[in-house]
């Protein structure tokens, strides 16, 4: 293959000789103005030299002609396992292949793609635009794109040189019904409503028994039992819903697959919402003041989300002044109101050397007996007053105390000690890496002493820390429906005076009191869950020694069973790769945890319904089209460019005669010499016709 073509190279710039050929155009013009009868031979004349400025040459190239490239990008997604879709992809690659290679000169270039990362969709237009930056695009005669349409990446859109057509799966009589939610809260507070705002929409051709019908809705909390409640389909609903604990609460949404829907891998939606609790309202009732008894009142107002009513005993009940009972505060004690009308909407009362005083009646601690039977939380901070007779163990409390006070009272520094049980509890586990001082020799924690604790007996309950000979110091207990703790001594704040360097008071009492308060992030039985990817790290936190595993059950019905390791005391953990996303049932024991791995929808099944809507601005531009697989396979044609390339039952490709240049031959098309001396034979020519006039 050759070509030809007329080059020149000017021996002055292209604006000098424009401004040359345009003073010898006016001297013509002034010739033939003037009757000149040689006007034709200046002309000539000037035409020569300008031509002789210029040097034109022919150019002679040595062509080696290359073939078109079609690129073919086959739809692999989930949404292509639908049923019928992965034989008409299987059809048309077939097709399209054989279409190609029947052509002279035609190459195929074949891309499949899958499922997006992250559960990004389909991403054809990435993979469109990638290969098309493989391939020299002068040769790019087509390309063609075999999906359903549901396309994620349109943002990604490369400009095209050529058709691009699209060979849509699917059937037109295909219909679908799915779960969407359009709007969530990521919090809600503990025993408030909260709304959720969803929409069961049916979309394609919906067989008239069907349409603008009724679905009934299933609602599931944590795994628990389902309640249904019937909704309008195709329309925007409200769905309330009562959080009743803290941490995560995942909500699942499934309406029944109808008969001769698409999938029903898009029938159920799934919501994790954080419960937290609006207000933490705390009681603390401290009894004569002393050194202690700020601290309490410093931790509790550092927490903003904590309302804090406090009272204090200021009067010891042995000065005996002769001043009414009734002058004795600027406000009288509401003890009637806190004890008995409101003691319920209290989520922990804290008795801080309390003892009994007269001031609360028997009635009133019976009262609160009952309260931490039914769900509250009493912390105890004892002092010398808890093993006198006027300890507030001789009244109701002492049902619900975990021990029982000797009546000794031991003076002298210690230092407070984990037992075996506390370095697996929440509470207490891992608090030596609180302390301001390294472990001495690794066998006592690096914290100062205490000087004074109250010797107990018949501790029923955890023992989580203790003193000296091992007496029990924080005995930890659950009654009823309710949580109880005592602390058998009062000189904690003298870790927060930095005594002996001091000590990790604040950490230990805030999680004593979020740990009664039931603070998820603080049961010492519990199964927790963490989902990234496809990955679930799963970690069960137990006092009980022994190895440990997880049962699992996925979306699809599939039972594991995960060993744990322990990782900490007290804490055993496993990461398992799950074979999918969906929503995972963990059992172990009584405990049981749902998580959603992903989303219950993947994106890919969010809309399944195929449609040219998504592509239509990427292939309207190009004159390439779309074809239904369903009508029949397609024929492949050549078309000019800027005809359109697609009609009924074929599609057309733009070939590009790309070529590559193997050799190039320059010629003069006349001689400098020439040119010269033809210029000057036409000046003369003209010089001596006028003279002859």
């Amino acid at each position: 293959m050759t070509g030809a073509s007329v080059i020149f190279s000017p021996l002055l710039p292209w604006p000098a000789i424009w401004v040359a050929a345009a003073l010898a155009l006016a001297f013509v013009a002034l010739a033939l103005w003037r009757g000149l009868s040689g006007w034709w031979l200046r002309a000539l004349a000037a035409a020569a030299l300008i031509g002789a400025l210029t040097q034109p040459a022919l150019q002679r190239e040595d062509r080696r002609p290359l073939s078109d490239i079609v690129i073919l990008v086959v739809d692999r997604s989930a949404s292509q396992s639908l049923p019928g879709r992965p034989e008409q992809t299987a059809a048309a690659v077939a097709r399209v292949s054989a279409e190609v290679a029947a052509l002279p000169d035609t190459e195929l270039r074949v891309v499949e793609l899958g499922d997006g990362p992250d559960d990004t969709g389909t991403r054809a237009m990435t993979a469109l635009a990638q290969a098309l930056a493989e391939e020299p695009r002068a040769r790019v005669a087509g390309a063609i794109l075999i999906t359903d349409g549901q396309v994620h990446d349109m943002e990604a859109a490369p400009a095209l040189p050529a058709p691009l057509n699209v060979l849509m799966t699917g059937r037109d009589r295909d219909w679908d019904r799915r779960v969407a939610i359009l709007s969530a809260p990521a919090f809600g507070i503990i025993g408030e409503e909260a709304a959720i705002r969803l929409r069961v929409e049916d979309q394609g051709q919906v067989p008239p028994a069907e349409a603008g019908g009724f679905a009934q809705l299933s609602v599931t909390v944590d795994g628990g039992e389902s309640q249904a409640v019937v909704v309008p389909v195709n329309t925007d609903i409200e769905v309330p819903l009562r959080l009743d604990h803290g941490g995560t609460n995942v909500v699942q949404f499934a309406v029944a697959t109808a008969e001769g829907e698409l999938t029903d891998r898009n029938n159920m939606a799934v919501v994790e919402i954080n419960g937290v609790r609006d207000r933490l309202r705390v009681l603390l009732v401290s009894g004569e003041p002393h050194a202690g008894e700020r601290t309490w009142r410093n931790l509790l107002k550092s927490d903003s989300a904590v309302d804090l009513v406090h009272f204090t005993i200021l009067r010891p009940p042995e000065k005996q002044d002769g001043v009414p009972v009734s002058e004795l505060s600027l406000i009288a004690f509401p003890t009637r109101e806190l004890f008995v009308e409101k003691i319920n909407e209290f989520d922990l009362i804290i008795f801080d050397r309390y003892k009994l005083r007269g001031i609360l009646p028997a009635s009133y601690f019976s009262n609160i007996r009952d309260y931490v039977l039914q769900g509250g939380a009493v912390l105890v901070s004892a002092g010398p007053d808890f093993a006198s007779a006027e300890s507030i163990f001789y009244s109701s409390l002492a049902e619900i105390l975990p021990a029982a006070p000797t009546g000794r009272v031991i003076d002298g520094g210690f230092k407070p000690a984990l037992t075996a049980l506390g370095h697996r509890h929440p509470v207490t586990e891992g608090l030596e890496a609180f302390a301001p001082g390294a472990a001495e020799g690794g066998e006592s924690p690096g914290w100062g002493s205490w000087l004074r604790i109250v010797d107990l007996e018949k501790p029923d309950g955890q023992v989580v820390m203790q003193g000296p000979d091992a007496r029990p110091l924080l005995v930890l207990n659950r009654v009823g429906e309710g949580r109880i703790a005592l602390l058998a001594s009062d000189q904690a704040w003298l870790w927060s005076r930095g005594y002996e360097g001091g000590g990790p008071q604040l950490e230990l009492l805030r999680r004593l009191a979020h740990w009664m308060m039931k603070e998820p992030e603080l049961e010492e039985e519990a199964l927790l869950a963490e989902a990234k990817g496809t990955d679930l790290t799963i970690t069960r936190r137990s006092l009980a020694e022994g190895p440990r595993d997880v049962t699992l059950t996925g979306p699809d019905g599939a039972v594991s069973v995960v060993p744990l390791a322990e990782t900490e005391p007290g804490r055993f953990t496993a990461t398992w790769a799950a074979p999918g996303m969906g929503l995972y049932r963990l059992s172990d024991g009584d405990l049981t945890r749902v998580v959603a791995l992903g989303p219950a929808t993947p994106k890919e099944f969010e809309e399944t319904i195929a449609t040219d809507e998504r592509l239509a601005p990427a292939v309207e531009p190009t004159n390439g089209g779309f074809l239904r697989l369903e009508d029949g396979l397609p024929d492949l044609r050549q078309v000019r460019a800027g005809r359109p390339a697609v009609g009924r039952g074929w599609i057309g490709i733009t070939p590009r005669d790309a070529y590559v240049t193997q050799d190039i031959r320059i010629l003069p098309l006349l001689p400098a010499w020439l040119l010269l001396l033809l210029t000057a034979g036409l000046a003369v020519a003209a010089w001596l016709r006028e003279g002859r006039r």
